[in-house]
């Protein structure tokens, strides 16, 4: 899509842009501007002129979103129609003084407005003009002040807001756009060119109000036309960084326009001056000709007016920040548009401020940016980009032009789009291949045949037919599969198929699982398998006659036949030793040292498990659950109790041999809950006031493990092991830790091994676990190094949960570890289990990443296997796969369930498969890429340095769009950025990978939160990792408090926020409220219940219940959210220009971060030179 480009709510992307092309850009090429130095490419004079575009293609329907079958990503970007997806061609400024030709010359009156339906061949890319554009002369120059003459175009391309007064509107738009601004955007300090900008204020009046009505659609040719982000670009300069592109929609506002001068000048608070020196008045030059402010008047709505901090931006020139180009250009100078990127091509009006989006934020204070002198005003240029080389540059030398964010694909508008478009109906399987609504989206699913996209998400829907193909586009070809999702109530839970004694019907050959693609031939006496084409014969007791097209007359009677996911009762063939598996088991393991003694934590478990062992879990129609428990306390020794049910009360047997643990009683150790419940109430009532006064600080980890797997193993039970635990363990026992943390490591060869467990021992205990069903969930309360990366593996080969609570406190941290032990103990789960993927001829699972143990190459072991786990496969060719018979995969879980029942889980899902890169690209889905990439990324770590991990992640991204941009976009100008639609959102998800602790670890980010992390995020899903990544950030003032619906999200930038009103940000494990300065003192009052701002408290954990509207709505905004996640999140109230604000803004994830990361845009750019570079 095109930077400049708004995202559409569904139509196609791809008018032809007229009037991109004549932008001057001082220093683009043409002369240098003084004191810049002189870039390595030469000048870009525009596209070339003269590619002929094809006719838009059919086929796309804007309700869907992405193109149906046969619609091309179009991009096809000419002169005259810029790349749907692009940012914006960068032009030679003028050298003379006559004004340029507007860019492009006129379309010619010939050339139809594109129908949003319209027919011809696919063709990639946005449909070339008929008539070639002329190119300005590449010597004009520019004089500062002068304003290029648009020349005027026949406005013959659809546009998507109101259409511009006339094209040449656009033309100056786009080339003058921010002409009157001291920036549009404002300039994010240059620091590392390579993190997000500190902030660009969106200029809101470039938002058109409206939800994603805006568009008008764009040709059908251009099927979601790549995104493109041209114009703005400098020829090798990378795309903005900050910026996410996003599959999800741009802002609501149309990218393709430049903020219109007024809200250039963003208002009474815009951006500041670069040097504090004071602002030119806000329209150095006369407007463009043509040039309409449509966007609301200067003072933007929800601008922040307190007056801009100073501003990290100096450099030679007082006068604004320019948004083009920085050099020392007189106050008269016009400031280059920032490149708006164009939306699809084409540009309509500029709009009122964007619904939701507040303001900027003038008050960004710029973090991150370098030290020392401060940094001119970025603009979008290759230059800028913190190459290596490029970051031995005085800041002010590097030149910079500012890319508009609102310009560039918005994840928000991507996401709203979907929403709006598939929302409504439901999603049914039937059809192979189908790319499904994405994981923002609320959608309803008819199982016809594949399983669900709850149950399985692929990174594409149509994977290429050979492995040339898919080496060449380097599309990672993965699963990310979660076998015992959860399903909405309105939908309905696989079904239970039981074949008695005989078992699940099976192929002879490969052993793949009766489904609906198996082909019945002979009447029905036989059937050919659709993974092996091996024939076996059907089962006498199995047999049924086949109807007229062939298909049994049981079909609808048989879920096997007819759905795509479903169960099979296990036969005692399935089980270990031959013997049917008995009820699992749990066992609670308490730290009973100093540390959880004082703390009240050891007192709060014991409360809270009362009641708690009422709710674990059993089969839907069981009275009672079958699972029994026992109990365990330990500091330097174990203590286990006996709570036999005819006990009067608990015993406690003390094993202090810590180093041959055995368990010392077999009988009363595990008990059913209502047999043993008074001795067990009694237990839990004496154990805190046992401890009470211990002052015992050690702590052994390894034995309780071995303790816990030894009596399930005497029990010859699964089960899974609850350890509640404070400290390294360094008393003397096994697995005994030492304290290996070290920041010195970060940034060097070693710092590998911080992710590393320091000893073997865990890794072989975790293997002993996983033979015996022994799944171990981990609650750490540590006030101090712990080493989450040694005490983790036992819980991340086993299948198990860490939950991590630093400097636990109880009266703000209770609520949230309670709610996630009681959601871990009530959960399903799946024990001893056992998953392998079957893949038809062609392809074969190849790489796997989750939490769980191989001990062979295809089968993943887990001791336990939650509603919440995922398990990630990649598949590779291994031979040719057919477009007809496409490719399929099959999923079996083979688990007992908490009543000890042996089951099959099946999850069958058919795949396209393509001979033409196009129709990869078109079916793909860029929230489940990265949830891959990341997880591929992650696990790098433990075996390289991070910095190579980053690279080799920017490397196979600029692959992925480099191989689009040269194979299914039409010829144009190197200086665009074209994205296909789908993947327009990679970019910014991808640099908010990279940012993360992690990979690039703030100060402030200990060791173990990086292990944490990294174990937490491998076994994700989807929807998990997009909300991880890209935070959700709600404007609560503007929530309706008369309906049930969430206010629109707005994008996770700094200069969205708007002083006046309260925000809700989460990530699924933390939530911030915060709260801006000026917010209206009811506000205040109805929600925190003082009076001021300065009364509120950073204290609060939860919101005080209140009998008033706002608060109701917040606090059902704040339920509704923690349901959804499977996490209980934190919740953290924020002032604006507190302590706390360093801390949420690290989740701004557009812009620059404080440990160096690139803001969006400036990612944006160097993703584009790295395109750029792959290309020539």
């Amino acid at each position: 899509m095109s930077v400049n480009q708004q995202a559409h709510t569904g139509p196609p992307y791809g008018q032809p842009q007229p009037g991109y092309q004549g932008y001057q850009q001082p220093a683009y090429g043409g002369q240098p501007l003084p004191g810049v130095p002189q870039s390595q490419y030469g000048a870009y004079n525009g596209p070339m002129p003269g590619y002929q575009q094809p006719v838009p293609p059919q086929g796309y329907f804007p309700s869907l979103g992405f193109p149906s079958k046969g619609s091309p990503v179009s991009l096809n970007s000419d002169t005259s129609s810029l790349a749907p997806n692009f940012i914006g061609s960068l032009r030679a400024p003028p050298t003379s003084g006559a004004p340029p030709p507007a860019s492009g010359a006129s379309l010619p009156s010939g050339h139809l407005a594109y129908s949003q339906f319209g027919h011809g061949d696919v063709q990639n890319g946005i449909p070339a003009s008929a008539a070639p554009m002329q190119r300005p002369p590449a010597s004009q120059l520019f004089l500062p002040g002068s304003a290029p003459t648009p020349v005027s175009q026949t406005a013959t391309f659809q546009q998507y807001g109101p259409p511009p007064a006339s094209v040449q509107q656009l033309s100056n738009h786009m080339a003058g756009m921010t002409i009157g601004s001291t920036t549009a955007s404002a300039p994010p300090p240059a620091g590392l060119g390579y993190g997000p900008p500190t902030s660009v204020p969106p200029v809101s009046g470039s938002f058109s109000a409206t939800g994603s009505g805006l568009y008008t659609p764009y040709t059908a040719s251009q099927g979601p036309s790549p995104t493109s982000v041209s114009q703005g670009l400098p020829l090798a300069q990378p795309l903005f960084p900050g910026q996410p592109m996003s599959t999800q929609r741009l802002p609501t506002q149309v990218p393709g326009f430049a903020p219109p001068p007024s809200s250039a000048g963003i208002g009474p608070s815009s951006y500041p001056p670069s040097t504090g020196a004071p602002r030119p008045p806000t329209m150095p030059g006369p407007p463009l000709p043509g040039q309409t402010v449509a966007g609301p008047p200067t003072s933007q709505p929800n601008h922040v007016s307190s007056p801009p901090p100073p501003s990290t931006m100096s450099g030679p020139h007082a006068g604004p920040p320019m948004s083009g180009l920085h050099g020392p250009p007189p106050p008269t100078h016009l400031p280059q548009p920032g490149y708006q990127m164009q939306q699809n091509g084409s540009f309509g009006q500029v709009r009122g401020p964007q619904p939701n989006y507040g303001g900027a934020y003038p008050g960004t204070p710029n973090y991150g940016s370098q030290p020392g002198p401060a940094p001119p005003p970025k603009r979008l240029d290759p230059d800028s980009i913190p190459s290596p080389q490029l970051n031995e540059l005085p800041p002010q030398q590097k030149p910079r032009h500012r890319i508009d964010p609102d310009a560039i694909p918005s994840p928000i508008q991507v996401i709203e789009d979907d929403r709006s478009n598939r929302g409504s109906e439901p999603f049914v399987t039937g059809v192979r291949g189908q790319v499904p609504p994405l994981v923002t989206t609320n959608f309803l699913v008819k199982d016809q045949g594949n399983a669900s996209p709850r149950y399985i998400r692929c990174t594409s829907y149509n994977i290429p037919c050979t492995s040339d193909m898919a080496k060449q586009s380097q599309v990672p070809l993965a699963a990310v599969i979660k076998p015992l999702a959860t399903l909405p109530p309105e939908e309905t839970l696989p079904y239970l198929v039981d074949h008695g004694e005989s078992g699940p019907v099976r192929c002879n050959r490969c052993k793949a699982y009766m489904c609906p693609f198996m082909q019945f031939i002979e009447g029905g006496r036989r059937f050919q398998c659709c993974f092996c084409s091996c024939v076996t014969e059907v089962p006498p007791h199995y047999f049924q006659h086949l109807d007229h097209t062939g298909k049994r007359v049981d079909f609808y009677d048989r879920p096997e036949l007819s759905l795509g996911s479903y169960e099979f009762l296990a036969t005692v063939d399935y089980c270990k030793n031959n013997k049917f598996p008995s009820p699992p088991a749990f066992i609670f393991m308490i730290d009973v040292s100093y540390n959880a003694v004082k703390s009240g934590l050891v007192k709060l478990i014991c409360e809270e498990l009362k009641s708690l062992l009422d709710y674990l879990p059993r089969e839907g129609n069981m009275e009672e659950s079958a699972i029994r428990v026992g109990f365990v306390t330990y500091n330097k020794v174990l203590h286990f109790y006996n709570v036999k049910s005819s006990l009067a009360q608990p015993q406690m047997m003390v094993v202090s041999d810590v180093a041959d643990m055995f368990v010392p009683l077999l009988d009363g150790f595990l008990v059913n809950v209502n047999e043993s419940r008074t001795v067990i109430a009694s237990l839990l009532d004496q154990i805190p006031e046992m401890f009470a006064d211990t002052r015992e600080t050690e702590t052994v980890f390894a034995p309780v493990i071995q303790a816990g797997l030894e009596a399930l193993k005497a029990a010859e039970c699964a089960g899974k092991l609850f350890i509640f635990h404070t400290s390294l363990p360094i008393a003397e026992a096994p697995g005994k830790l030492k304290n290996r943390d070290d920041k010195k490591l970060i940034n060097t060869d070693k710092e590998k091994t911080l992710f590393q467990p320091q000893t073997s021992f865990y890794n072989n205990l975790a293997k002993d676990c996983v033979a015996q069903g022994c799944c171990v969930d981990l609650f750490l309360f540590p006030n101090q190094y712990l080493d989450v990366a040694t005490l983790g593996v036992v819980t991340y080969q086993t299948g198990g949960s860490i939950y991590k609570y630093a400097y636990f406190q109880l009266e703000t941290d209770q609520d949230r570890f309670l709610n996630d032990l009681r959601r871990d103990v009530q959960k399903e789960v799946g024990f001893d289990a056992v998953m392998r993927v079957r893949t038809s001829t062609g392809i074969r699972a190849t790489d796997f990443f989750g939490a769980f143990y191989m001990s062979n190459t295809t089968d993943v072991e887990m001791a336990g296997l939650d509603c919440d786990k995922t398990i990630t496969v990649e598949f590779k060719h291994d031979d040719k796969l057919s477009e007809d018979s496409g490719a399929l995969l099959q999923c079996a879980l083979l688990y007992t369930s908490c009543a000890g029942q042996r089951r099959l889980r099946i999850h069958n899902l058919s795949l396209n498969c393509c001979t033409q890169l196009a129709d990869l690209y078109r079916n793909c889905e860029t929230d489940t890429l990265i949830n891959y990439l990341a997880k591929y990324a992650y696990r790098g770590v433990l075996s390289s340095p991070v910095k190579t991990v980053r690279d080799a992640l920017i490397n196979q991204c600029a692959q992925i769009l480099a191989c689009y941009r040269k194979n299914c976009a039409s010829p144009s100008s190197a200086g665009q950025l074209i994205l296909p639609e789908c993947m327009k959102l990679l970019p910014v998800y991808l640099n908010c990978v990279l940012k993360s602790d992690v990979l690039q670890p703030g100060p402030e980010v200990t060791t173990d939160d990086r292990a944490y992390i990294r174990q937490l995020v491998t076994s994700m899903d989807v929807a998990e990792t997009n909300v991880f990544f890209y935070p959700r950030l709600l404007p609560l003032t503007k929530a309706d408090v008369d309906s049930d619906s969430l206010p629109a999200a707005i994008r996770n930038s700094e200069e969205r926020l708007s002083k006046g009103d309260i925000y809700l940000l989460e990530n699924g494990l933390n939530m911030f409220v915060w709260v801006g300065v000026n917010v209206q003192q009811g506000l205040i009052q109805n929600l925190f219940g003082v009076s001021s701002f300065s009364q509120i408290s950073n204290a609060l954990s939860t919101l005080p219940v209140l009998e008033n509207p706002f608060s109701k709505k917040v606090r059902s905004i704040v339920d509704m959210l923690q349901v959804q996640r499977s996490r209980y999140m934190k919740l953290i109230i924020v002032k604006q220009e507190d302590k706390l604000e360093m801390l949420f803004r690290h989740f701004l994830v557009e812009d620059k971060s404080l440990s160096g990361g690139a803001s969006y845009v400036d990612f944006l750019c160097h993703m584009h030179k790295e395109i750029r570079q792959l290309l020539s």
